[in-house]
């Protein structure tokens, strides 16, 4: 009996054999051992995608829960160890109990085997593999009763490759052609609205979302599908519709989950414009929202859009009160967090505190992703505040001042001691809250378990006293380490046979000491009093009011504030280079608003500044024609040249001169730029590197200053290395140079010397070229360059040396390109030619 059991078992394994015992017995060990296992591994991680995925609310939800990455995966890599083991499952189903007996399948489970094996690699992202899975069920197991379900993945997976239209035809196909369950219609109909959705094209997806809604069992799904089809409607501004949907969804209540029903309630609400007549329904049912308990999870949303409301309603205090609120209640929604930053930073951009806006843009791109589209919009709208907020500092900074220095010693004194007494009471009033904090915290801990437990100990056993002990004497001295004399924030030593009286008075006067902010001298002796530094003060406050008003003209179209700060600048005595500049750029703000006065500052420039430029263009308006000869474009043309012909000092003093006559003009930077490469070609690295410097700390928004910006950080400290590279017997060197030194005021020579070698170069049918570079304001070079190697450099040197046909008498020596080039980088000539032996030129 037991030998027959024994044959029985044996046989009823081979996967090889048609039989009823076969057939059976593998099904039973596929479904309720390996799938068994398998299918509950798969829910787990699915479930973890559920709870780890973050859904965003303020942008269109996707029809599935899923973070989709960019990259296709062929290969598992690290991914959730769920689905992996789901994935083992499955194949170790498929390996040790298929039967695939004359090209078909016979154990009827594994059809399931390849839907979970499919399904695993799909949420692991692997579409490839998973679509391989899904058609080998349509192909292998046309009697499967998973088939339906089998043609619903691929084309979900097509999707997923980016093929939404196949996937849309054939599922088509399927709802056509065969008999669906609601769970497989609805399926069918959310995967092509999804297609649609990704082709753009919405209104097709509200249609295939309403058959999915309408027939899906699950509420959870329902509550999902009715959400997008109102955001869809939103998208094409169909409010009304939109809230058709959310009331849907609102009318389910608790059949659906929470997440689903508020943002409803708060997509419902932010489609209504507030009216006169509306207003209080929509106040009490925020409200509503607000003090319902159930919604406290929720509650930073619905601070949002009581924000939003009360905005709306032109109660701005109380909607900056409810963004705050907002922000304090969010913890882990970086989108909420962005946007209300967003509404924040743009709020105080139109109330013209522009450096408020400043820093609330900073937490915008902090809570955004880089990758985002909005975010370079964003950051660029936050680089233009980046000077408002310099110039605004330097303005506030100046003025208050120069305002001190206006005061007579009396009143500073009186200004000053109400500073000190101000910040004395703000110092007390902060230890009176702490020390509040501190007892109200010990009160509360004795009410405790574990403080009635200690309640009656020595000191040191007992941990409320000892807590509070400790937290008090932190409050008082902060962190001191323990040695002696610990009081003494200077630490000066106080020897054993110190007066004790002295002791007493230094410790009764020690706040006073360690703290110069509360001496009246500490304050006074801050005061500029020569009248050099007092000029430079308002020199500095006039450029900073001029750029300022430059910046709001330009880059924030504000006028009022644009003229506002040009006529400070005027109203102030500024420095001459300021004037014309100033009153012609009100001149342009005043021709749209004030027309008469534009005409008065107009008369003013022609009358006072016949000669300049500003008013030649008032004057003829063609003078600033791209032919005008005068004009800064023309005029940096022209000096671009010069720095191309070598002609380095006329480019800087020429650059200085332009740069004070164009003050406030576009050119500027350009000027800048080309004084500073000048001013490397001559001084050398340390002069260019500080150049560079002042132009991107000056310029740090325009091209120009973003370019310096660029090559001090990557390209200087590549120049920056000094060291010679060793020439004897070096190998893989570009090129050598024959270098013939001149003095600056030998030119005529040099120029000669360059004739004649680009003739005996000709003459020997050499490749080489021939240039005269300058390397500082007293030495010019005449330089043979293009020799493979030094050996060649040489050989012609000899030549010209010694065949009378090319006889050049003029001392001479051989560098490498790389060497030449740390020669003029550096201006370090004198230590090369000690290195080499040469003699000095």
């Amino acid at each position: 009996m037991y030998l027959g059991a024994l044959v029985l078992l044996i046989t009823a394994c081979s996967t090889k054999k048609n039989a009823f015992v076969n057939r059976n017995w593998h099904a039973v060990n596929t479904k309720y051992n390996v799938l068994y296992n398998g299918n509950l591994a798969f829910e787990k991680g699915r479930e973890e995608l559920r709870q780890s995925y973050k859904e965003n609310y303020w942008a269109l939800l996707p029809v599935e829960r899923l973070q989709v990455t960019d990259e296709v995966r062929l290969d598992s890599e690290g991914n959730n160890p769920n689905f992996e083991r789901a994935e083992e499952k499955a194949t170790k189903a498929i390996q040790k109990h298929a039967m695939d007996i004359e090209n078909r399948e016979r154990n009827p489970q594994t059809d399931e085997a390849f839907l979970l094996l499919g399904k695993a690699r799909y949420f692991d992202q692997r579409y490839v593999p998973a679509l391989e899975a899904f058609n080998y069920i349509l192909y292998k197991h046309d009697q499967s009763n998973q088939h339906n379900q089998a043609k619903i993945w691929r084309e979900k997976t097509n999707m997923r490759l980016d093929n939404p239209e196949l996937a849309i035809k054939n599922l088509k196909n399927l709802i056509k052609y065969e008999r669906l369950s609601d769970q497989e219609f609805s399926d069918a109909q959310a995967v092509i609205a999804q297609c649609f959705i990704l082709m753009k094209q919405p209104d097709s997806a509200i249609r295939r979302l309403k058959y999915a809604q309408t027939y899906v069992p699950n509420r959870e799904e329902q509550g999902r599908y009715l959400f997008i089809i109102g955001q869809l409607y939103n998208q094409l501004g169909k409010k009304d519709s939109a809230n058709f949907a959310f009331d849907k969804i609102i009318a389910l209540k608790r059949k659906t989950p929470r997440v689903y029903w508020i943002n409803a309630h708060l997509k419902k609400i932010n489609n209504i414009d507030v009216t006169d007549e509306n207003k209080e329904f929509l106040r009490e049912y925020l409200t509503e929202l607000e003090e319902n308990r159930e919604n406290r999870p929720f509650l930073d949303k619905v601070f949002r859009q009581k924000a939003i409301f009360h905005f709306r309603a032109e109660e701005d205090s109380l909607g900056l009160v409810y963004y705050n609120k907002s922000l304090r209640r969010n913890q882990e929604d970086r989108v909420l967090n962005a946007l209300n930053y967003l509404d924040l930073a743009e709020y105080h951009f139109d109330e013209r505190d522009y450096r408020g806006a400043g820093g609330y843009y900073d937490s915008v791109l902090q809570n955004m992703n880089e990758k985002q589209r909005d975010y370079r919009f964003i950051k660029k709208k936050r680089d233009n505040l980046v000077d408002v907020i310099k110039y605004e500092d330097i303005v506030q900074y100046t003025d208050s001042v120069l305002k001190v220095v206006e005061m007579n010693p009396d009143q500073r004194k009186d200004y000053f001691q109400q500073t000190i007494d101000d910040l004395i009471a703000k110092r007390k009033a902060e230890e009176e809250v702490a020390e509040k904090r501190r007892n109200t915290g010990l009160a509360n801990f004795l009410k405790t378990k574990g403080g009635k437990d200690n309640k009656g100990k020595f000191y040191f056993y007992n941990i409320a006293s000892l807590g509070y002990g400790k937290t008090d004497f932190q409050g008082r001295w902060g962190n001191r380490p323990l040695e002696d004399n610990w009081r003494w924030s200077n630490k000066i030593a106080v020897s054993r046979t110190d007066d004790l009286t002295q002791v007493v008075n230094n410790t009764a006067d020690s706040t006073a000491q360690e703290d110069p902010k509360l001496q009246l001298d500490y304050y006074l002796n801050k005061v500029p009093t020569r009248l050099g530094q007092i000029d430079s003060i308002r020199v500095d406050r006039n450029f900073a009011l001029y750029q300022l008003g430059l910046i709001y003209k330009e880059k924030f179209k504000d006028d009022e504030l644009a003229a506002e700060r040009l006529e400070r600048v005027l109203a102030q005595n500024p420095e001459e280079r300021l004037i014309l500049p100033s009153k012609y750029n009100l001149y342009k703000i005043y021709q749209s608003a004030y027309p008469y006065r534009a005409e008065e500052v107009k008369e003013d420039i022609v009358t006072n500044h016949r000669s300049s430029r500003y008013a030649e263009i008032l004057l003829n308006p063609d003078a600033v024609l791209a032919g005008d000869t005068e004009s800064p474009d023309a005029l940096y043309d022209g000096l671009y040249k010069k720095y191309e012909e070598q002609r380095y000092l006329e480019v800087i003093t020429q650059s200085q001169k332009y740069i004070e006559r164009f003050t406030g003009d576009q050119i500027v930077p350009k000027f800048e730029m080309l004084k500073a490469n000048s001013i490397g070609r001559l001084q050398g690295f340390e002069a260019f590197k500080e150049a560079l410097n002042y132009v991107a700390l000056n310029y740090p928004n325009d091209p120009e200053g973003k370019k310096a910006e660029f090559m001090v950080k990557e390209q200087l400290p590549k120049l920056a290395p000094k060291d010679f590279s060793k020439e004897e017997g070096a190998e893989g060197a570009e090129n050598w140079k024959v270098v013939f030194p001149y003095k600056i005021r030998e030119d005529e020579s040099a120029l000669k010397l360059k004739n004649r070698l680009e003739e005996i170069i000709k003459d020997l049918a050499y490749k080489n070229k021939i240039s005269k570079d300058i390397y500082n304001l007293e030495d010019q070079f005449v330089l043979v360059h293009g020799f493979k190697s030094k050996e060649f450099a040489l050989g012609f040197v000899e030549l010209i040396n010694t065949n009378r046909k090319y006889r050049v008498k003029k001392e001479n020596f051989v560098i490498s390109s790389k060497n030449y080039k740390i020669i003029q980088v550096h201006k370090n000539i004198n230590a090369y030619m000690a290195q080499v032996e040469y003699p000095k030129p």
